[in-house]
């Protein structure tokens, strides 16, 4: 054993330069993702000077994406699968520059973020990794969606949906996640939405951006897109994916399991909010380094490495 795994906070070992349109704006959207120190976390740098923490503190709206604010009007929106991509592939720290309030959809899922950080590649900092590790079951309703976080040796997602509909109905997905697993299971899996929307949501300034090279569209009885599914339930793999950019807003990987009924952005912020309104629940713990780990206790420690660099 070469040392501990995921022991050591991460950042990107370069810059990288992404363009592409804001999904919901229709502008043009220039982000450049930097390295930054450790213990910095992840945040939003704006045009105006602007900083932006991506903490759960941060949220100012849940519809139809997360947005996140500085309190005094500055915001930066859809920032989910961004979000999941760096936290998904076990990134701590690093400043994103962005040049307009929203985060460019690209094809509507993470890959293309994902693609780009692997070839940037990830460097190790000095600074410990810190886990938050959940004590006791925390669980919010809200109408008929639950969700809830319990303790786990690791980080697990059970996530499911229902929708009025042939073309999705009731999908469910469980992973346990891991760099691996998140660029197999998890990355490629799209937005969607359905035609009958489209009108109502241009009216309210929404959509504007939305095509479908970037968003799986939905009609009565079909898939719209010509080239159909990239997963037979890519729907729920994607509403797993959102939850795993939400709970990037944690600060810090989660050493529990997740589960959510019917969920969205509005729920996963609530669940956090519930998680951190209760010191009782939740502790922050620190990796510890591998020389102070005897190999007796090795396999016990090795349930919090999930987001260790993993090729698949």
């Amino acid at each position: 054993m070469k040392g501990f795994i995921g022991a050591r906070q991460t950042t990107l070992a370069g810059e990288i330069s992404l363009t592409g349109t804001g999904v919901h704006s229709g502008a043009p959207v220039s982000i450049v993702l930097c390295p930054a120190d450790g213990d910095t976390g992840i945040r939003f740098l704006l045009s105006n000077g602007t900083e932006i923490v991506a903490d759960q503190g941060s949220v100012t709206g849940v519809t139809l994406s997360t947005v996140l604010g500085d309190g005094n009007g500055a915001a930066v929106a859809t920032v989910e699968h961004l979000l999941a991509a760096l936290h998904g592939l076990g990134i701590d720290n690093a400043l994103i520059e962005i040049d307009n309030p929203e985060v460019p959809i690209m094809d509507g899922s993470a890959s293309c973020f994902v693609e780009a950080i692997d070839e940037a590649g990830l460097a190790e900092l000095d600074s410990p990794r810190r886990f938050l590790k959940v004590l006791k079951p925390v669980r919010v309703e809200d109408g008929t969606a639950y969700g809830e976080l319990t303790p786990h040796n690791g980080f697990h997602l059970d996530v499911e949906i229902e929708f009025d509909t042939p073309v999705i109905g009731t999908q469910r997905i469980e992973i346990d996640l891991n760099p691996g697993s998140f660029r197999r299971e998890l990355a490629r899996a799209r937005t969607f939405g359905f035609m009958k929307d489209v009108e109502r949501l241009w009216a309210s300034g929404l959509a504007l951006g939305a095509s479908l090279e970037n968003t799986v569209a939905i009609g009565d009885d079909r898939v719209i897109n010509r080239e159909g599914l990239r997963f037979s339930d890519e729907f729920v793999r994607h509403k797993a994916l959102d939850a795993v950019g939400d709970l990037a807003l944690a600060g810090a990987p989660i050493l529990g399991a997740f589960r959510s009924h019917r969920g969205g952005h509005r729920l996963n912020t609530l669940v956090l909010k519930a998680l951190f309104a209760d010191a009782e629940a939740w502790t922050m713990i620190e990796a510890p380094r591998y020389r102070e780990i005897r190999h007796a206790e090795l396999s016990h420690h090795l349930a919090a490495a999930n987001f260790a660099a993993e090729r698949s």
